[in-house]
């Protein structure tokens, strides 16, 4: 059973999705899906709720911004990575692993 639909997911507007209690911030960049945790490391902020560019997500709230492929944070205020999940596309599936 897939998480959610490739067809569904719009390039440069982030989703977030529950998965066994995880909130998770899914991502296309092109032709593939990144998978992160959808908290921002620095405060309690929706990470779906913010803006990509290229493969950077920008936290709506103070601006950290984080690499989609790695979840390394890459601009303060927030200095811990965020967590990533790998991905599958199987189709139009698109398969978050826990």
């Amino acid at each position: 059973m897939s998480d959610i639909s490739l067809a569904t997911l719009v390039e440069g507007k982030p989703v977030r999705i529950e998965k066994n209690g995880e909130a998770i911030c899914v991502a296309r960049v092109g032709a593939q899906v990144f998978a992160i945790d959808d908290v921002c490391s620095h405060s309690e902020a929706s990470l779906s709720e913010g803006d990509i560019s290229d493969y950077k997500i920008e936290c709506w709230l103070h601006g950290a911004e984080f690499d989609l492929r790695t979840g390394e944070a890459l601009t303060p205020p927030a200095v811990a990575p965020v967590k990533t999940y790998p991905v599958t596309i199987d189709g139009d599936s698109v398969t978050v692993e826990m």
